[in-house]
């Protein structure tokens, strides 16, 4: 097992891709921390994580809260000495172009998607430079190398997180401590629910990825798991400041 005793945080981790990376995490040995604002679903998921025969357990806060996340991280730290693998995955799709875009919808995005990654990685890594390693993973989203249409606040989020990934490598890079991003596609999750909406609803769906992705498919949740897995493990060792898109070619289209 390619993680073994590891220790991973997975923020958003409930649900949907958070739950699928945690999940292939634990599956290689590593003792997952699933951070989600709602108890019961990040307890729930943390079972069948256990039912699986791996080792997880729920962490309830917002990460959108410092004083919670900080104190949240200080504990997985102090329990377990320390904190090998950071994925920061919680975030919102929130619906309307620059006109109707909702500014509170805008400021919440910005909030989830951006601002509470950089807490997170903020609280983590002077643990990781005492240890002279670690992993930092961020979710962007194929929508943050693409035009989305009508979809400012989630795009503009999406596009920072890159950036900001780029810029972090840098910074600890000569700790030993790597950072990188994922860039889903289309994943068949009950988070594209806004969009999906926005576009008419499941045919209308349908039909745009049809057209749009060569493959012509949704990618499955295992699928974007095992590119998680690549760029938290060893198997990207040599690999910082980078950015992985998974999205069955839609941006070469």
């Amino acid at each position: 097992m390619i993680l073994r005793n590891h220790v991973a945080i997975v923020t958003g981790a409930a649900s949907g891709i958070g739950e699928g990376g945690a999940a292939i995490m634990a599956r290689e040995g590593a003792h997952v921390i699933l951070v989600d604002k709602d108890p019961r679903r990040s307890e729930e998921a943390a079972s069948r994580i256990r039912s699986a025969g791996g080792s997880a357990e729920p962490l309830v806060l917002d990460v959108t809260d410092d004083t919670a996340l900080q104190a949240g991280i200080a504990s997985v730290a102090s329990r377990h000495g320390r904190i090998d693998i950071l994925h920061n995955h919680a975030g919102a799709q929130i619906a309307g172009d620059v006109e109707h875009v909702e500014t509170e919808g805008f400021d919440r995005s910005w909030a989830l998607n951006v601002r509470a990654h950089f807490m997170a990685a903020r609280f983590v890594i002077p643990v990781m430079k005492a240890a002279s390693k670690g992993v930092i993973l961020n979710t962007s989203s194929s929508s943050g190398v693409l035009y989305d249409r009508q979809m400012i606040a989630y795009t503009t989020t999406k596009h920072a997180v890159i950036a900001m990934t780029r810029q972090m490598a840098g910074d600890v890079a000569r700790h030993g401590i790597r950072v990188n991003a994922l860039c889903p596609g289309w994943v068949d999750t009950p988070f594209n629910a806004p969009f999906i909406a926005q576009m008419g609803g499941r045919e209308a769906i349908e039909t745009y990825i049809a057209e749009k992705v060569p493959l012509g498919r949704w990618a499955d949740v295992a699928e974007i798991a095992e590119s998680i897995l690549f760029l938290v493990s060893d198997r990207s060792s040599y690999m910082t400041g980078q950015i992985l898109v998974v999205d069955g070619g839609e941006t070469i289209a």
